[in-house]
């Protein structure tokens, strides 16, 4: 297997998935599902308010800058490697086959806990709807046992994994609705609910200011740092599209393109529904204020019937169809990264395998969901502290290897920096900084939280258990990548996808 065989044949890409089956529109949509705005903001607004307060939409559009720069790093090595490994692949014809190999276990172990956790919230919000529908809030509370949270949280991974096996064509048909839905809800909560501020009809109704968007007036650069650190995770997803460049339509630009819709959308969207929410309920600690630490880790569970009364199950049900679209198109990610590994000989090769039927990546597919479903159902039994926790790691698992697939931007494009004014933008100095913001981001979340209070307050051996948790992700991946350089030497020696460089435009 040559690392310089085309990536496409007819009808059929190298590895053996369905090609051209992907237009820019599917490929918007499954980005806006697997990002997921819904779930994403529930989870992670009161987090972030109780950090920066007012200064949320500042954050989200700071948080924002990193993965502009960053998406146009992807997009150049979209243009100029279209393959569904994505960073693996990318990192391994930057750096080599170690970094490239931890820059994949980095984007298959962020997947795998977003999994998991966003069949958690699917649970929850499933239940919420019957309670809301049948107005026996009794049934609400039944989500928090943990053995029916877990099996329901198994049915909906089932029934995920089973769209994921079929073909694109199913993952978009089955996307199309449930996100079209999602963004209307959505835009209808926001909108009522700055009505009802400016009305006065809040429970602590807070005027406009456009102070908000003033990054400057976060009280630390601590604070500043944890909230940006949220804000990354709230758009992380976006790359999802570029995991399908072999089955889109045309693989060297469908995929850019549709990350740069996706991100601008959803920035777009964040801000409306951060702007309606803290007008309406306002930043403190009241009953429902979203620094409640009640209702901070679910926001659209305590605010959709205050906001919409008789219609709040329609917020209930847009959360619930979120996290299961989410659910569904998020696997796509590490099946295909997955897929590549064993494709290139880095993974055992049972994980190329691809379904002879429907074109996709059977057997990583089932291996992704498998590993989410075990991870949830242990932490969310040991505790939900550690399932918390979990989600803090996220966000250093998400800057972990998007810095380095920027830096791999950087790195391989190296001889055409300045070819042209085009080049030295797009391939040096936006994902330059990009990853240069996510580094720093990095290393400050890797200090703050060796701090048990950066979390849900637990510890192990008196250090922090996000830190725990994000540093023995990383270790688990270095291990499991010596041992398969042991079991797969020619990978690690470069015989099967090498490094390279293109020549520079100018010397041609």
């Amino acid at each position: 297997m040559s690392s310089t065989e085309p990536a496409v044949t007819t009808g059929v890409s190298q590895k053996g998935l369905s090609a051209g089956a992907v237009g820019v529109l599917g490929a918007v949509v499954i980005g806006i599902s697997t990002i997921a705005p819904a779930y994403t903001l529930t989870a992670s607004l009161g987090p972030t308010v109780a950090v920066v307060g007012t200064q949320v939409p500042a954050i989200i559009l700071v948080g924002f800058i990193p993965m502009l720069l960053t998406a146009f790093g992807y997009r150049e090595l979209n243009r100029a490697i279209p393959d569904s490994g994505t960073s693996f692949t990318w990192g391994v014809r930057a750096f080599g086959p170690w970094i490239g190999w931890m820059t994949g276990w980095g984007l298959i172990a962020a997947t795998v806990i977003v999994l998991s956790n966003l069949a958690g919230i699917a649970v929850e919000f499933l239940f919420l709807l019957i309670s809301q529908l049948t107005g026996n809030a009794a049934i609400a509370d039944l989500a928090f046992n943990p053995f029916i949270n877990v099996g329901v949280c198994l049915l909906f991974m089932l029934g995920a994994t089973l769209v994921s096996y079929r073909d694109m064509q199913t993952t978009q048909k089955f996307q199309y609705v449930l996100v079209s839905f999602q963004l209307i809800v959505l835009v209808v909560f926001a909108v009522v609910a700055i009505v009802k501020a400016v009305q006065g009809d809040a429970p602590d109704p807070t005027a406009f200011s456009w102070s908000w968007f003033n990054p400057f007036e976060v009280s630390s650069f601590s604070a500043f740092a944890a909230g940006l650190s949220l804000s990354i995770f709230i758009f992380w997803g976006w790359d999802v599209v570029l995991t399908m460049n072999e089955e889109t339509k045309d693989p060297a630009k469908t995929p850019g393109r549709a990350a740069m819709v996706t991100v601008v959308v959803v920035v777009s969207l964040y801000l409306l529904l951060s702007i309606g929410l803290i007008m309406f309920a306002g930043v403190g600690s009241g009953a429902l204020g979203l620094a409640n630490e009640d209702i901070s880790a679910n926001v659209f569970f305590a605010l959709s019937d205050p906001v919409l009364g008789p219609l709040a199950f329609l917020v209930s049900l847009a959360v619930l169809s979120s996290s299961a679209a989410s659910l569904q198109s998020t696997a796509v990610g590490p099946a295909r990264t997955l897929l590549a590994m064993g494709h290139y000989g880095a993974l055992p090769k049972k994980f190329a395998r691809v379904s002879p039927r429907f074109f996709t990546p059977g057997y990583a597919t089932i291996v992704s969901a498998v590993v989410a479903s075990v991870f949830y159902a242990v932490m969310r039994l040991v505790s939900e502290n550690v399932l918390t926790d979990t989600i803090l790691s996220l966000g250093m698992m998400i800057c972990f290897y998007y810095g380095l697939t920027a830096f791999a931007c950087v790195w391989y494009f190296r001889r055409q920096w300045f070819d042209s004014l085009r080049t030295f933008f797009f391939t040096f100095l936006f994902p330059l900084v990009g990853g240069g913001i996510l580094a720093v981001l990095f290393v400050t979340t890797l200090i703050d939280s060796m701090d048990p209070a950066y979390g849900s307050g637990s510890s192990v051996g008196g250090v922090g258990l996000v830190f725990v948790l994000g540093v023995g992700i990383i270790v688990i991946g270095i291990a499991v990548m010596v041992w398969q350089s042991v079991r797969r030497p020619a990978f690690f020696r470069g015989e099967t996808l090498a490094m390279d460089a293109p020549p520079s435009i100018r010397r041609r």
